[in-house]
């Protein structure tokens, strides 16, 4: 089964979602039987390298005061802490994700799901819990390292345009998919999924379409049985 998730590492709902499903997962019967890809999504494509994430320039954003702003990440912290993960938006420092979202498409081509799953996992928490520089090439080297990315793979990357045509093939195909919104989830190209979800939520679909995809066939003709609380004897 293939799952392709579409987010950006700057999206606090995209880490929330990203736990919700992650616990929907152990819990699947044929969990080892699914392939997770992450895909590129920007929410700002012309914000700089790095942005205080802090309620400012979300107040700014929405068009609300810096309090109602804060207000709003202090509810969506909680609702993190709930799901086991820690969120600082007073030492957040976000900023443009281009080049994350390149080093993710290279941790693909290096070492597929596995390595990829790490790498975002390392940028979102690097992003939400621990005020690193998201923008920043440097940082973004760094952390890629210490994902298991090799340190010259990605600062080879960085210092060229490459991966940034998957970037935006991801953002197309998210396009034509009429996805607007991340986190986006798609199974097996049929099912979509919007939003952070319940991890009961996730856990239904993904039973829906494995059984989809496995509908049981009968054989050996019928035998004796028991039906609406009769039974042939």
């Amino acid at each position: 089964m293939k799952v392709e998730i579409w987010s950006d590492v700057v999206c606090p709902w995209c880490a929330i979602g990203k736990r919700r499903f992650e616990t929907a997962l152990a819990g699947f019967a044929h969990r080892d039987d699914v392939e997770i890809r992450w895909r590129s999504f920007e929410l700002d494509p012309q914000a700089p390298r790095e942005r205080d994430g802090g309620p400012g320039p979300l107040a700014a954003k929405l068009g609300v005061s810096v309090e109602q702003a804060r207000e709003m990440q202090d509810s969506v912290t909680a609702t993190a802490a709930a799901d086991g993960l820690e969120f600082r938006f007073d030492i957040a420092r976000h900023g443009n994700t281009v080049d994350a979202h390149r080093l993710l498409h290279l941790a693909w081509e290096l070492g597929g799901a596995a390595l990829q799953g790490a790498l975002k996992d390392r940028l979102l928490r690097a992003s939400f819990a621990e005020g690193e520089p998201i923008g920043d090439p440097d940082t973004l080297v760094r952390l890629a390292a210490s994902a298991g990315v090799p340190e010259d793979e990605a600062r080879a990357v960085l210092d060229s345009d490459r991966h940034l045509d998957a970037v935006r093939g991801d953002q197309d195909l998210a396009r034509r998919y009429g996805i607007s919104g991340v986190p986006f989830f798609v199974i097996d190209d049929r099912y979509g999924i919007s939003g952070a979800q319940p991890a009961e939520a996730f856990r239904q679909a993904l039973d829906q379409a494995w059984a989809d995809a496995h509908p049981l066939t009968a054989v050996g003709g019928e035998g004796a049985a028991c039906t609406d609380g009769s039974c042939q004897v």
